[in-house]
C-alpha cells in the first residue's frame, strides 16, 4: 500500500466519530456471526465516508483510530495447522501471539474452529519479548497446553503478519467491524516476504439477531463474503513448497482485486 493511501485512510478513519475501548467492551454478540470481505484501499474510503454518514463509530486507542498490529503465527515442523485448514478439517485450531504496538500490550491466542463453523479465542498475556519464544513462560505453557492439542515445545514461529486496523461499531452496538490494511507477510522458515498491497480484509462480527447496515454499504459497493485466512495465504504466498493449491485461487482473487501480481522477495 502507498504511502499516499496510508495518509488517506488515516484522515478518514480519523474523521469518525470516536467510541472508547470501555464503550466497545460493551457489544456483546452473543449469537455472533462472523462474516469476511476483501477489497481494496480505493472502495475502503468509500465504505468509510458511507459508514460515516450512518453514525458508525472508530475505536481509538492511545490516541490513533488506525493502530498497527503484528503476529507470529506457530505451527508444526509439518505445518499441521496450515493443513487442517487447507484439507478442510471442520474442526482445527491456530496458535498466535500478538502484539499491539502503540499499547506494548502483548497475547498468547489460540483460535480454535468447531465443527458448526464457529470460532472461538482465547487469550493469555504474555510479555513483548516472548512474542517468538514464550516456552520459558510456564503460565503461558499451561494455558496452551490446557486449550489446545498443541504444546510449546512441538511448535516453533512460522511467520510473521504486520497490518494496520481500524476497529467500526454501529450506532446501536450490534456489529463490530475490523479493517486490516497495509498487510506484510514475512516467514522465518524460507526468508521470503510478500506484501498483499492495496488489498484490504474486513471482518464483519454481528449479532446473528439483528440486522446489518453494513451488509448493505458492502453491497452497495459490490464486496462480497469471502473466506479469506491470513495466515494460509502468507503460507501459500512464501513457501512454494506447501500443498496449497485450494489457496492459490484465493490469491489470484486477491490479485484481481489490486490488478495487480503480488511480489515475493
Amino acid at each position: 500500500m502507498t504511502e499516499t493511501y496510508h495518509t488517506i485512510i488515516e484522515a478518514a478513519a480519523s474523521s469518525i466519530p470516536t467510541i472508547t475501548l470501555e464503550e466497545m467492551d460493551g457489544v456483546k454478540l452473543l449469537n455472533r456471526i462472523d462474516s469476511k470481505y476483501l477489497t481494496n484501499a480505493a472502495k475502503l474510503l468509500e465504505v468509510l465516508a458511507d459508514a460515516k454518514a450512518v453514525g458508525y463509530r472508530a475505536l481509538e486507542a492511545e490516541g490513533v483510530k488506525v493502530s498497527p498490529y503484528n503476529s507470529i503465527y506457530f505451527d508444526t515442523p509439518g505445518l499441521k495447522m496450515f493443513l487442517d485448514h487447507h484439507n478442510r478439517r471442520l474442526v482445527r485450531q491456530k496458535v498466535r501471539t500478538r502484539e499491539y504496538v502503540n499499547s506494548g500490550t502483548a497475547f498468547l491466542e489460540i483460535k480454535r474452529k468447531n465443527n458448526h463453523g464457529r470460532t472461538k479465542k482465547k487469550r493469555i498475556g504474555i510479555d513483548e519479548q516472548e512474542m517468538m519464544e514464550f516456552a520459558g513462560n510456564p503460565e503461558a505453557c499451561a494455558y496452551l497446553a490446557r486449550h489446545s492439542w498443541f504444546t510449546a515445545d512441538g511448535i516453533s514461529p512460522v511467520l510473521s503478519t504486520a497490518f494496520r486496523r481500524i476497529t467500526l461499531v454501529n450506532p446501536v452496538m450490534t456489529e463490530r467491524l475490523t479493517i486490516d490494511t497495509a498487510l506484510v507477510f514475512t516467514n522465518f522458515r524460507t526468508g521470503k516476504k510478500a506484501s498483499l498491497e492495496d488489498a484490504v480484509i474486513i471482518e464483519l462480527k454481528q449479532d446473528g439477531h439483528a440486522a446489518s447496515q453494513m451488509k448493505g454499504i458492502l453491497l452497495r459497493h459490490r464486496i462480497k463474503p469471502v473466506r479469506v485466512s491470513k495466515y494460509c495465504i502468507a503460507v501459500t504466498l512464501t513457501d512454494p513448497s506447501v500443498k496449497s493449491g485450494r489457496f492459490k485461487v484465493k490469491v489470484r482473487t486477491i490479485e484481481k482485486t489490486i490488478n495487480k501480481r503480488i511480489n515475493v522477495i
